[in-house]
Protein backbone atom coordinates (compact mmCIF):
# COMPACT_ATOMS: atom_id res chain seq x y z
CA UNK A 1 0.00 0.00 0.00
CA UNK A 2 0.82 3.44 -0.32
CA UNK A 3 0.96 6.72 2.07
CA UNK A 4 2.16 9.86 2.82
CA UNK A 5 5.89 10.00 4.05
CA UNK A 6 7.58 12.58 5.55
CA UNK A 7 11.24 11.99 4.55
CA UNK A 8 13.29 15.29 5.57
CA UNK A 9 12.39 18.17 7.98
CA UNK A 10 14.08 21.94 9.04
CA UNK A 11 13.12 24.25 11.29
CA UNK A 12 14.81 27.75 11.82
CA UNK A 13 14.75 29.84 15.16
CA UNK A 14 15.58 33.37 14.63
CA UNK A 15 18.32 34.61 16.72
CA UNK A 16 17.19 37.48 18.83
CA UNK A 17 15.65 36.30 22.28
CA UNK A 18 13.37 38.29 24.26
CA UNK A 19 13.32 37.45 27.65
CA UNK A 20 10.73 37.81 30.59
CA UNK A 21 12.98 40.72 31.56
CA UNK A 22 12.61 42.42 29.14
CA UNK A 23 9.38 43.22 29.86
CA UNK A 24 9.44 44.09 33.00
CA UNK A 25 9.69 48.00 31.63
CA UNK A 26 6.64 47.62 29.99
CA UNK A 27 3.49 49.66 30.90
CA UNK A 28 0.52 47.44 30.71
CA UNK A 29 -2.88 48.28 29.50
CA UNK A 30 -6.13 46.43 29.82
CA UNK A 31 -8.93 45.97 26.74
CA UNK A 32 -10.40 48.99 28.50
CA UNK A 33 -7.84 50.99 27.98
CA UNK A 34 -7.02 51.84 31.40
CA UNK A 35 -3.50 50.91 32.62
CA UNK A 36 -2.43 48.16 35.16
CA UNK A 37 -1.39 49.22 38.61
CA UNK A 38 0.26 46.12 39.51
CA UNK A 39 4.03 46.28 39.08
CA UNK A 40 5.33 45.00 35.68
CA UNK A 41 7.62 42.16 37.32
CA UNK A 42 4.67 40.93 38.81
CA UNK A 43 2.65 40.76 35.89
CA UNK A 44 5.11 39.11 33.97
CA UNK A 45 5.88 36.17 36.38
CA UNK A 46 2.28 35.59 36.69
CA UNK A 47 2.57 35.23 33.00
CA UNK A 48 5.31 32.70 33.67
CA UNK A 49 3.52 31.22 35.93
CA UNK A 50 0.55 30.24 33.54
CA UNK A 51 2.50 29.66 30.13
CA UNK A 52 5.11 28.70 31.18
CA UNK A 53 7.23 30.95 28.62
CA UNK A 54 10.35 32.22 29.75
CA UNK A 55 12.01 33.56 26.41
CA UNK A 56 10.68 33.84 22.86
CA UNK A 57 12.96 34.34 19.61
CA UNK A 58 12.22 37.13 17.36
CA UNK A 59 13.38 37.52 13.44
CA UNK A 60 16.20 40.12 12.74
CA UNK A 61 15.26 43.58 11.05
CA UNK A 62 16.48 42.31 7.89
CA UNK A 63 14.46 39.30 7.77
CA UNK A 64 10.88 38.77 6.97
CA UNK A 65 8.35 35.78 7.20
CA UNK A 66 9.31 34.62 3.82
CA UNK A 67 13.42 34.44 4.40
CA UNK A 68 12.93 32.58 7.83
CA UNK A 69 10.33 29.94 5.73
CA UNK A 70 12.60 29.43 2.86
CA UNK A 71 15.42 28.52 5.77
CA UNK A 72 13.48 25.89 6.83
CA UNK A 73 12.44 24.69 3.40
CA UNK A 74 16.08 24.24 2.96
CA UNK A 75 17.11 22.31 5.57
CA UNK A 76 14.14 19.83 4.57
CA UNK A 77 14.53 19.81 1.50
CA UNK A 78 19.08 19.21 1.75
CA UNK A 79 17.41 16.12 4.11
CA UNK A 80 15.29 15.25 1.92
CA UNK A 81 18.00 14.31 -0.94
CA UNK A 82 15.43 14.87 -3.47
CA UNK A 83 15.48 17.43 -7.26
CA UNK A 84 13.72 20.33 -5.65
CA UNK A 85 12.48 19.82 -9.71
CA UNK A 86 10.76 17.32 -8.97
CA UNK A 87 8.75 18.57 -6.23
CA UNK A 88 4.78 19.07 -7.34
CA UNK A 89 3.64 21.68 -4.86
CA UNK A 90 4.29 23.99 -2.04
CA UNK A 91 2.15 25.14 0.39
CA UNK A 92 3.25 27.29 2.71
CA UNK A 93 1.06 28.41 6.22
CA UNK A 94 0.80 32.19 7.82
CA UNK A 95 -1.35 34.36 8.77
CA UNK A 96 -0.40 37.76 8.64
CA UNK A 97 2.38 37.22 5.66
CA UNK A 98 5.48 39.60 5.05
CA UNK A 99 5.77 42.75 7.85
CA UNK A 100 8.57 44.57 7.20
CA UNK A 101 10.44 45.97 10.57
CA UNK A 102 8.71 48.96 12.11
CA UNK A 103 5.33 48.89 9.64
CA UNK A 104 2.23 47.04 10.41
CA UNK A 105 0.99 46.27 6.67
CA UNK A 106 0.33 43.24 5.76
CA UNK A 107 1.44 42.19 2.52
CA UNK A 108 1.09 38.88 0.38
CA UNK A 109 1.15 39.94 -2.87
CA UNK A 110 2.98 37.94 -4.16
CA UNK A 111 1.84 34.81 -1.46
CA UNK A 112 4.78 33.38 0.45
CA UNK A 113 4.56 30.42 -1.72
CA UNK A 114 5.29 32.40 -4.44
CA UNK A 115 8.40 34.18 -2.81
CA UNK A 116 9.78 30.55 -1.18
CA UNK A 117 9.97 29.08 -4.25
CA UNK A 118 11.51 31.62 -6.06
CA UNK A 119 14.28 31.69 -3.56
CA UNK A 120 14.85 27.96 -3.51
CA UNK A 121 15.06 29.22 -7.40
CA UNK A 122 12.85 26.47 -8.96
CA UNK A 123 12.13 26.61 -12.50
CA UNK A 124 9.28 23.82 -12.69
CA UNK A 125 5.93 25.36 -13.42
CA UNK A 126 4.34 22.27 -12.88
CA UNK A 127 5.47 22.73 -9.31
CA UNK A 128 2.27 25.06 -7.70
CA UNK A 129 2.96 26.93 -4.68
CA UNK A 130 0.12 28.40 -2.88
CA UNK A 131 -0.23 29.78 0.79
CA UNK A 132 -3.10 28.32 3.51
CA UNK A 133 -4.48 30.72 6.15
CA UNK A 134 -6.15 28.83 8.96
CA UNK A 135 -4.62 29.59 12.13
CA UNK A 136 -2.28 28.22 14.29
CA UNK A 137 -3.15 24.75 12.49
CA UNK A 138 -1.73 26.18 9.44
CA UNK A 139 0.94 23.68 9.10
CA UNK A 140 -0.84 20.62 10.42
CA UNK A 141 -3.43 21.21 7.12
CA UNK A 142 -0.71 21.94 5.47
CA UNK A 143 0.32 18.69 5.70
CA UNK A 144 -3.10 17.25 5.23
CA UNK A 145 -3.32 18.97 2.55
CA UNK A 146 -0.62 17.78 0.84
CA UNK A 147 -1.66 14.15 2.04
CA UNK A 148 -4.83 14.75 0.07
CA UNK A 149 -3.25 15.66 -3.46
CA UNK A 150 -1.07 12.46 -2.69
CA UNK A 151 -3.72 10.44 -2.52
CA UNK A 152 -5.42 11.75 -5.38
CA UNK A 153 -2.57 10.93 -7.44
CA UNK A 154 -2.55 14.76 -8.43
CA UNK A 155 0.93 14.94 -6.95
CA UNK A 156 3.57 12.87 -5.44
CA UNK A 157 5.84 14.98 -3.64
CA UNK A 158 5.09 18.36 -1.92
CA UNK A 159 6.69 20.91 0.67
CA UNK A 160 4.77 21.96 3.84
CA UNK A 161 6.08 25.18 5.55
CA UNK A 162 4.90 26.61 8.57
CA UNK A 163 6.38 29.89 8.69
CA UNK A 164 5.12 33.22 11.09
CA UNK A 165 6.56 36.68 12.32
CA UNK A 166 4.10 37.23 14.81
CA UNK A 167 6.75 40.12 16.75
CA UNK A 168 5.75 42.89 13.51
CA UNK A 169 1.91 42.45 14.75
CA UNK A 170 2.53 43.28 18.71
CA UNK A 171 0.74 45.54 20.17
CA UNK A 172 3.58 46.08 23.45
CA UNK A 173 0.80 47.80 25.69
CA UNK A 174 -0.81 44.17 25.93
CA UNK A 175 -0.02 41.47 28.09
CA UNK A 176 -0.65 38.92 25.92
CA UNK A 177 2.06 40.24 23.20
CA UNK A 178 3.85 38.73 25.61
CA UNK A 179 3.42 34.76 24.56
CA UNK A 180 3.75 35.63 20.73
CA UNK A 181 7.67 34.90 19.03
CA UNK A 182 8.54 34.07 15.44
CA UNK A 183 9.80 30.96 14.03
CA UNK A 184 9.65 28.29 10.79
CA UNK A 185 9.51 25.13 10.22
CA UNK A 186 9.21 22.50 7.03
CA UNK A 187 8.83 19.05 5.71
CA UNK A 188 9.02 17.27 2.26
CA UNK A 189 6.16 14.47 2.14
CA UNK A 190 6.33 11.98 -0.38
CA UNK A 191 3.78 8.96 -1.50
CA UNK A 192 5.83 5.76 -1.26
CA UNK A 193 5.20 1.97 -1.06
CA UNK A 194 4.93 0.97 2.43
CA UNK A 195 4.32 -2.20 4.65
CA UNK A 196 0.67 -2.16 5.10
CA UNK A 197 1.07 -3.36 9.12
CA UNK A 198 4.10 -1.62 9.72
CA UNK A 199 4.84 0.85 7.43
CA UNK A 200 5.80 4.80 7.79
CA UNK A 201 3.12 7.42 6.91
CA UNK A 202 0.48 9.14 7.95
CA UNK A 203 -2.50 6.73 9.19
CA UNK A 204 -5.37 9.17 9.56
CA UNK A 205 -6.10 12.84 10.07
CA UNK A 206 -9.15 14.89 12.03
CA UNK A 207 -10.37 18.83 11.13
CA UNK A 208 -13.15 20.83 12.73
CA UNK A 209 -14.03 24.88 12.06
CA UNK A 210 -16.48 26.35 14.54
CA UNK A 211 -16.96 29.71 12.80
CA UNK A 212 -20.41 30.77 15.29
CA UNK A 213 -19.52 32.60 18.36
CA UNK A 214 -16.04 31.01 18.37
CA UNK A 215 -14.67 33.19 14.78
CA UNK A 216 -13.33 35.78 16.60
CA UNK A 217 -11.77 34.63 19.77
CA UNK A 218 -8.88 35.72 17.86
CA UNK A 219 -8.67 39.05 15.66
CA UNK A 220 -6.85 42.39 15.04
CA UNK A 221 -7.52 45.32 17.17
CA UNK A 222 -6.58 48.86 18.13
CA UNK A 223 -3.77 48.97 20.71
CA UNK A 224 -4.66 48.63 24.25
CA UNK A 225 -2.64 52.17 24.82
CA UNK A 226 -5.31 55.34 25.30
CA UNK A 227 -3.82 57.32 22.43
CA UNK A 228 -3.02 54.97 20.11
CA UNK A 229 -3.71 55.34 16.38
CA UNK A 230 -7.31 53.85 15.91
CA UNK A 231 -6.24 53.18 12.26
CA UNK A 232 -3.60 50.20 13.21
CA UNK A 233 -4.09 46.78 14.36
CA UNK A 234 -2.73 44.64 16.32
CA UNK A 235 -3.19 40.64 16.95
CA UNK A 236 -5.71 40.17 19.83
CA UNK A 237 -7.14 37.55 21.64
CA UNK A 238 -9.70 36.85 24.23
CA UNK A 239 -7.46 33.89 26.16
CA UNK A 240 -10.23 32.68 28.37
CA UNK A 241 -12.53 32.17 25.81
CA UNK A 242 -9.96 29.83 23.75
CA UNK A 243 -8.72 27.98 26.55
CA UNK A 244 -12.32 27.03 27.55
CA UNK A 245 -12.96 25.89 23.66
CA UNK A 246 -9.67 24.32 23.18
CA UNK A 247 -10.36 22.27 26.57
CA UNK A 248 -13.94 21.47 25.16
CA UNK A 249 -13.21 20.53 21.69
CA UNK A 250 -9.78 19.67 21.12
CA UNK A 251 -9.02 15.88 22.95
CA UNK A 252 -12.23 14.75 21.24
CA UNK A 253 -10.95 16.11 18.27
CA UNK A 254 -7.32 13.93 18.82
CA UNK A 255 -9.39 10.51 20.00
CA UNK A 256 -11.22 11.06 16.42
CA UNK A 257 -8.15 10.94 14.55
CA UNK A 258 -6.87 7.70 16.49
CA UNK A 259 -9.56 6.28 16.13
CA UNK A 260 -9.93 6.78 12.56
CA UNK A 261 -6.50 5.33 12.65
CA UNK A 262 -7.75 2.14 14.76
CA UNK A 263 -4.83 3.10 17.45
CA UNK A 264 -5.52 3.12 20.53
CA UNK A 265 -3.71 5.49 23.12
CA UNK A 266 -1.22 3.32 24.68
CA UNK A 267 0.08 2.96 21.49
CA UNK A 268 0.96 6.46 21.16
CA UNK A 269 5.00 7.03 21.73
CA UNK A 270 4.33 11.11 21.50
CA UNK A 271 2.40 13.92 21.13
CA UNK A 272 2.97 16.95 19.39
CA UNK A 273 0.83 19.64 20.17
CA UNK A 274 0.71 23.12 19.19
CA UNK A 275 2.88 25.24 21.83
CA UNK A 276 0.05 27.89 22.94
CA UNK A 277 0.35 27.96 26.27
CA UNK A 278 1.95 25.22 29.13
CA UNK A 279 -1.26 25.00 31.27
CA UNK A 280 -3.95 24.67 28.30
CA UNK A 281 -1.40 21.77 26.69
CA UNK A 282 -1.41 19.86 30.15
CA UNK A 283 -5.11 20.10 30.26
CA UNK A 284 -5.28 19.06 26.79
CA UNK A 285 -3.72 16.22 27.26
CA UNK A 286 -4.60 15.38 30.37
CA UNK A 287 -8.43 15.58 28.97
CA UNK A 288 -7.62 13.28 26.33
CA UNK A 289 -6.46 10.64 28.46
CA UNK A 290 -9.34 10.68 30.73
CA UNK A 291 -11.35 9.99 27.82
CA UNK A 292 -9.91 6.53 27.48
CA UNK A 293 -10.60 6.40 31.37
CA UNK A 294 -6.61 6.90 32.20
CA UNK A 295 -6.20 9.41 34.85
CA UNK A 296 -2.19 9.93 34.19
CA UNK A 297 -0.32 10.57 31.01
CA UNK A 298 2.69 8.75 30.63
CA UNK A 299 6.00 10.43 30.93
CA UNK A 300 7.82 11.84 28.36
CA UNK A 301 5.04 11.84 26.22
CA UNK A 302 4.36 15.52 25.54
CA UNK A 303 7.98 17.48 24.59
CA UNK A 304 7.50 21.10 24.71
CA UNK A 305 9.59 23.71 23.85
CA UNK A 306 7.53 27.12 24.25
CA UNK A 307 9.86 27.75 27.56
CA UNK A 308 12.47 29.11 25.23
CA UNK A 309 10.81 29.64 22.00
CA UNK A 310 7.11 31.00 22.78
CA UNK A 311 4.13 30.64 20.57
CA UNK A 312 5.52 31.11 16.81
CA UNK A 313 1.98 30.33 15.81
CA UNK A 314 1.70 27.83 12.54
CA UNK A 315 5.50 27.44 13.20
CA UNK A 316 5.43 25.30 16.66
CA UNK A 317 4.54 21.82 16.00
CA UNK A 318 7.17 21.35 12.80
CA UNK A 319 9.53 22.92 14.72
CA UNK A 320 9.37 20.91 17.79
CA UNK A 321 8.83 17.98 15.65
CA UNK A 322 12.26 18.59 13.65
CA UNK A 323 14.25 19.24 17.04
CA UNK A 324 13.15 16.37 18.08
CA UNK A 325 13.01 13.92 15.07
CA UNK A 326 16.83 14.88 15.25
CA UNK A 327 17.57 14.31 19.24
CA UNK A 328 18.34 17.66 19.76
CA UNK A 329 15.35 17.85 23.14
CA UNK A 330 17.00 16.32 26.09
CA UNK A 331 14.65 13.74 27.54
CA UNK A 332 12.41 13.12 23.88
CA UNK A 333 13.73 10.88 21.04
CA UNK A 334 11.66 8.99 18.08
CA UNK A 335 12.63 5.44 16.75
CA UNK A 336 11.28 3.76 13.49
CA UNK A 337 7.79 2.69 14.22
CA UNK A 338 6.81 4.60 16.90
CA UNK A 339 3.51 6.22 16.65
CA UNK A 340 3.25 9.77 16.75
CA UNK A 341 0.03 12.55 16.78
CA UNK A 342 0.27 15.96 15.77
CA UNK A 343 -2.46 18.48 16.80
CA UNK A 344 -3.11 22.05 16.85
CA UNK A 345 -6.58 24.56 17.48
CA UNK A 346 -6.31 28.09 16.84
CA UNK A 347 -8.23 31.20 14.90
CA UNK A 348 -10.92 30.56 13.24
CA UNK A 349 -11.71 28.60 15.26
CA UNK A 350 -10.24 25.35 13.65
CA UNK A 351 -8.46 22.37 15.21
CA UNK A 352 -7.08 19.53 13.44
CA UNK A 353 -4.80 16.43 14.35
CA UNK A 354 -2.87 14.20 12.34
CA UNK A 355 -1.89 10.40 13.63
CA UNK A 356 1.90 9.21 11.56
CA UNK A 357 4.58 6.68 12.37
CA UNK A 358 7.33 7.12 11.95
Amino acid sequence: MYRTVIIGTGSFLPPVIKTNRDFTVHDFFDENKNRIETDPSIVVEKFRQITGIEERRYAPTELNTSDIGTFAAREAIEESQIDIETLDQIIVAHNFGNVIKHTIQTDILPALASRIKHNLEIKNPHCVAYDILFGCPGWIQGLIQADAFLKAQIAKKCLVVGAEALSRVLDVYDRDSMIFSDGAGACVVEYREVDEKNGSGILSTATLSHCEEEAYYLYLGESNFPHSDPRLRYIKMKGRKIYEYAIKHVPSAMKECLDKAGVGIKDISMIFIHQANEKLDEAIIKTLYKLYGIDKMPENTMPMNIHKLGNSSVATVPTLFDTVRKGRLEGFSLKKGDVVLFASVGAGMNINAVCYRI
